[in-house]
């Protein structure tokens, strides 16, 4: 197959007071899916709810989704929506929250349906009961845009990217007020992740004259307001702006596709828990470094950027938005080193197996992967 495919929500709402756009969709049942308590001590889950009753659906509510979604999670969430037969499945949260959802819909749709196939990109076709509408609480993950969904083994310690054309959500609401009480290092770490987004998707393989805009256009949005946004959250303009960059980076990599920063963050994420934008963050100047060998197009967005150096750009906005500049430093997950040099070997093989390796600028391997990972743990510069 040698045509591409561009892909985005029919519909995205955005500013201030999206959310009340709920009240506009026709229906009869909505099953609302959310992680922890703050968008329930925010008030958002209650007005999002409010909000569906006013435009005469029944609500149910599906809680306590984790920051790591698991598939055991996914499969009970399921079976509820099994049981209560919604025709709007609406998540709203983090992207573990979105992530979560789009699982949920699978098992919901096609009970008892096997997660591996899933995880193989055997993908049934959705929208059958239930469409989707995704409503992010973090300006990061862009799961409200894209056909990924990221789920995790816990047995097996991996967190898997599931790809499905079908999750592209129906209806993308990007209400500014919700992320702006996110805090700091939450700012961080999403906003990195935008970061990370945007820069794969403009060096992937399958990148192209539609993606690119939305890729360079994000970038510049972080480099402008991520510290901005960190500093002051309740400067709306800077929030807008990160909402904004989340999104249309989102464009950008669900149609292009990543690389070995996320297949790597995946993996050491699944093992240690490091939060998937902290990992990012941190090891995206390290491959940058890395994949200039084999890539013409960093010097293009330095051109277009008037910057010198990409990845020392990133290293100083890292710096000051408080993410380490090596994973050893980490300040949020503390990894040994005794643990990290036991899971290393496997890690870098389950990295290199990822499916977003394969539209990484630079052709790698699992030693390749491996050596990278050292040199993010240590600080080493790579060389190689």
């Amino acid at each position: 197959m040698t045509y591409k495919t561009f892909a985005v929500p029919n519909t995205i709402i955005h500013g201030e007071d999206a959310l009340e756009y709920l009240s506009t969709i026709d229906g009869k049942k909505a099953v609302l899916v959310t992680g922890g308590s703050s968008m329930k001590r925010f008030g958002f889950l209650d007005e999002a709810k409010a909000q569906l009753e006013k435009a005469g659906l029944e609500v149910d509510i599906i809680d306590g989704v984790e920051p790591d979604p698991s598939v055991k999670t996914c499969l009970k969430g399921g079976k509820r929506m099994e049981e209560f037969e919604p025709d709007w499945i609406i998540a709203i949260g983090g992207g573990s929250a979105m992530d979560a959802a789009k699982a949920m819909w699978v098992f919901y749709e096609y009970p008892g349906y096997d997660f591996t196939k899933l995880a193989d990109f055997d993908n049934p076709a959705l929208k059958n009961k239930a469409r989707l509408i995704c409503i992010p609480s973090t300006s990061g993950t862009a799961s409200e845009i894209t056909a990924f969904s990221v789920i995790t083994d816990i047995e097996k310690e991996i967190k898997y990217p599931l790809v499905h054309p079908d999750f592209v959500p129906e209806v993308a609401i990007l209400d500014t007020r919700i992320p702006a009480k996110m805090p700091e290092k939450v700012t961080a770490a999403t906003g990195m992740d935008v970061m990370t987004h945007a820069v794969e998707a403009y060096v992937s393989t399958s990148a192209d004259d539609f993606t690119d805009p939305y890729a360079i256009r994000a970038i510049e949005l972080v480099f402008e307001n991520l510290e901005k946004a960190y500093k002051n959250g309740s400067d709306m303009d800077a929030r807008e702006k990160m909402h904004t960059a989340s999104t249309i980076a989102g464009m950008a990599f669900t149609n292009a596709s990543l690389g070995i920063v996320h297949s790597m963050a995946h993996k050491i994420g699944g093992v240690f828990h490091l939060t998937h934008g902290e990992a990012n963050a941190i090891m995206l100047p390290y491959i940058i470094d890395y994949n200039r060998k084999s890539c013409d197009k960093y010097e293009k967005l330095e051109e277009i950027l008037g910057i010198d150096d990409l990845a020392e750009e990133i290293r100083k906005l890292n710096a000051k938005v408080g993410i380490a500049p090596n994973i050893k430093e980490g300040k949020n997950t503390v990894i040994s080193e005794e643990d990290f040099l036991n899971h290393l070997d496997a890690m870098s093989e389950n990295a290199f197996k990822d499916a977003c390796t394969l539209t990484n600028p630079r052709e790698s391997s699992a030693s390749d992967i491996k050596k990278i990972y050292k040199a993010s743990f240590y600080g080493e510069k790579i060389d190689f």
